[in-house]
């Protein structure tokens, strides 16, 4: 019987939203993920910002949370103008699944016993973890009590959990392991470590003083999730907050701009568009929020 996990569905809402966060210079050769295919997605019942200290610097990676805990994040195409935050929707061959969950500071040995669980049933890997998250009634703590006890272990990082897509598709979408609790009382997450309740602006992650950020390497990361809205990804959720004549605009609009060479070409590679089914999903030119931004360095 031929396996449901052939083609692995991965959502990206942060450094994966871009060719620079994908497969760009900062990306050393293990983190890089070439895709199968690309598609731009809006997430509802979602809000992300900086939460999860990153394993690849001493910054904070993006993370995700429901606006509505009691009720599942949920993926939907972005032509159809459905409210909510930008994503891209991933296809990887199966072969990418050790670096996609190490990508992820997930267990490799972890992901491909999940992997094998769903094969088992028949199922892809997003029907099997929709099934976990729909017996735990969707509670994010709960979900990763369960889940550890499938497979005998946690992760302080991140966490696969499962999105449904309006064609009946179940992607899955790395979830920062919660401060209230990783599934398992041993294993401390990151967030609960370091002491960070709730996701961050740029400004507020900048501000924090209980430990040493890399700021280059902070506006880097940055630069990687928002170089997504070249593509018409709306990341503006993360350009509101910042005051576009501050110094820290200022600063990342640099790192932009100098992302922004060759993104065109780094997108196309690591998502294997060509240019007609490129120009056919993605909007053509960047949202408004990101024009904005980049043009605040003429005033600068």
């Amino acid at each position: 019987m031929a396996s449901h996990n052939e083609r692995l569905l991965v959502i990206g809402y942060g450094s994966l939203l871009s060719g620079y966060g994908l497969v760009g210079p900062r990306r050393k050769a293990e983190s890089r993920l070439y895709a199968l295919d690309a598609e731009p997605l809006v997430l509802a019942n979602a809000k992300r910002g900086l939460a999860k200290w990153s394993s690849h610097g001493n910054y904070f990676a993006m993370d995700i949370e429901p606006i509505d805990r009691a009720r599942p994040i949920t993926g939907h195409p972005a032509r159809r103008g459905r409210e909510g935050i930008g994503a891209i929707l991933l296809t990887f061959d199966r072969s990418q699944a050790r670096k996609i969950a190490r990508r992820e500071e997930y267990g490799p040995d972890i992901f491909e016993k999940l992997l094998a669980l769903a094969d088992r049933k028949t199922l892809s890997i997003g029907e099997f973890l929709a099934r976990v998250a729909d017996e735990t009634n969707h509670d994010l703590l709960a979900y990763r009590t369960a889940l550890r006890a499938l497979v005998g272990q946690t992760s302080p990082g991140y966490i696969f959990h499962p999105v449904a897509l309006d064609d009946g598709r179940v992607a899955i979408i790395a979830i920062g392991s919660g401060f209230e609790g990783s599934g398992d009382a041993e294993v401390i997450s990151w967030r609960r470590h370091y002491g960070i309740e709730r996701v961050m602006a740029l400004g507020e992650a900048l501000a924090v003083t209980k430990f040493e950020i890399d700021r280059g390497g902070q506006f880097e990361y940055i630069a990687e999730c928002l170089l997504g809205g070249l593509h018409g990804i709306d990341v503006g959720d993360l350009i509101e907050p910042f005051d576009l004549a501050g110094e820290a605009a200022r600063e990342l609009v640099v790192r932009l701009a100098r992302a922004a060479e060759g993104e065109a070409a780094r997108f196309a590679e690591a998502t294997s568009l060509d240019a007609a089914r490129y120009q056919s999903r993605f909007a053509n030119g960047p949202i408004a929020a990101l024009a904005r931004l980049l043009s605040s360095k003429q005033g600068g």
